[in-house]
């Protein structure tokens, strides 16, 4: 029954379009909605980004997908945020975020380059890998271990989040 339905409802559709006159370029429907489908991407796309800026260097990062990367983007919306960041343990840079965010905590083996929250106000830069129960809030992009190192140097550091301009 419902074959007919649907049978009948598409001829009927195309008497009604070759009865109007009217061309129809069903390409041109396709292409809008590859283009919205597009623009859904690149707004999702900018919207998991971060920026660190670190002295003369300008570093992006992508946001997980959890509760305490979205709050933390939503921090960033009000404006950056600029961390005094020290090194510990030679393996991360940690500084207050002068807040409280949601945690996810999971049992993580960090990567150069990854981004934690740690305590719900502390964030990590890690440039050697430690395992402990964090909440992954990103990842530095396109980062060797190395050049993470050069840009944090030794020592202590001032970091400043925000996101990219629209």
């Amino acid at each position: 029954m419902k074959k007919t339905i649907l049978f009948f409802s598409t001829i009927l559709f195309i008497m009604l379009l070759a009865c109007s006159g009217e061309s129809h370029d069903l390409s041109s429907d396709n292409r809008i909605n590859e283009k919205i489908v597009d623009d859904e991407t690149n707004n999702k796309t900018n919207s998991n980004k971060m920026i660190l800026q670190i002295g003369d260097t300008t570093l992006t990062a992508t946001l997980a997908d959890n509760s305490s990367a979205e709050a933390l983007a939503q921090a960033l919306s009000e404006g950056p945020i600029t961390i005094e960041m020290r090194d510990y343990g030679n393996m991360e840079k940690v500084g207050s975020l002068g807040r409280d965010f949601p945690t996810n905590n999971e049992s993580i083996t960090t990567e150069p380059g990854d981004i934690i929250l740690y305590q719900g106000s502390a964030l990590v830069i890690y440039y050697a890998p430690n395992t402990w129960n964090f909440t992954r809030l990103g990842k530095i992009d396109d980062i060797s271990k190395e050049e993470l190192m050069q840009v944090l140097g030794k020592g202590d550091v001032t970091v400043t989040l925000s996101l990219p301009e629209e």
